[in-house]
């Protein structure tokens, strides 16, 4: 299928969220990996597992895990509303070894989400545009833009970059799977640190959409504390 075939909207193409939740989270400090720690009670995992299954009443779920983490995987998901809707497989050595695996589970076109397990705040509403903008250009890829000033090393040497050109990425990374799953394929690589790297690697365009500021990734304790005061103030 080319990439700049259309698909129609109105054909309402399978939704699939590829979840990672592989992690161990070293710089939480905590006994368990991050996606097991409480939010407001609950766990991180269960708000991102919830705002997915509220999205679309076909959302699929492949939920990637820790193998020694799988059985705490099915006790949580066992007791959501729509569980029947997720499977859970377990991840490999490194990120782009977990997506691979969860997207092994795909047998039909569909509309990809990849998605980090600790971005439990994101909205239905980016997920439904970044599902649009799939359908139409093949791809979206959630940015805000950077807010700090930027450099870059250069041996032991620096240059500023110009801020208004960064744009800081999230997810989640959505595709047409007849882009993606080729895309794994290839051998992996260090510098494949997410979909959008991997799918311009292998020679296809990728497609930016406007993401959400509380759309952050739980990886320090301090992020816990500003995730909690989202929820309060929203």
């Amino acid at each position: 299928m080319s990439h700049e075939h259309t698909w129609d909207l109105s054909s309402n193409p399978p939704k699939v969220a590829v979840i990672v939740a592989g992690g161990v989270g070293v710089r939480m400090g905590a006994d368990k990996p991050k996606q097991f720690l409480e939010l407001n009670g609950r766990p991180i995992l269960l708000h991102t597992l919830e705002t997915f299954l509220n999205s679309y009443i076909d959302m699929q779920i492949v939920l990637v895990l820790p193998a020694d983490h799988l059985e705490a995987g099915k006790k949580i998901t066992d007791h959501l509303s729509g569980k029947e809707r997720i499977r859970l497989t377990t991840g490999g050595e490194t990120r782009f070894h977990s997506v691979q695996n969860g997207l092994r589970t795909i047998t039909q076109p569909s509309i990809v989400f990849v998605h980090d397990a600790v971005r439990c705040l994101l909205s239905v509403s980016l997920i439904h545009r970044c599902f649009e903008q799939a359908c139409t250009l093949g791809s979206a890829i959630p940015v805000i833009p950077a807010t700090d000033s930027i450099r870059i090393l250069e041996g032991d040497q620096s240059r500023a970059l110009p801020r208004a050109q960064i744009r800081l990425v999230q997810t989640p990374q959505t595709f047409r799977s007849d882009i993606l799953l080729p895309a794994y394929q290839l051998p992996y690589q260090t510098n494949f640190t997410d979909e959008a790297s991997l799918v311009e690697h292998s020679g296809m365009p990728v497609h930016l959409i406007q993401g959400e500021e509380r759309n952050r990734k739980i990886t320090e304790p301090i992020d816990l504390i500003i995730a909690a005061e989202y929820l309060r103030s929203s």
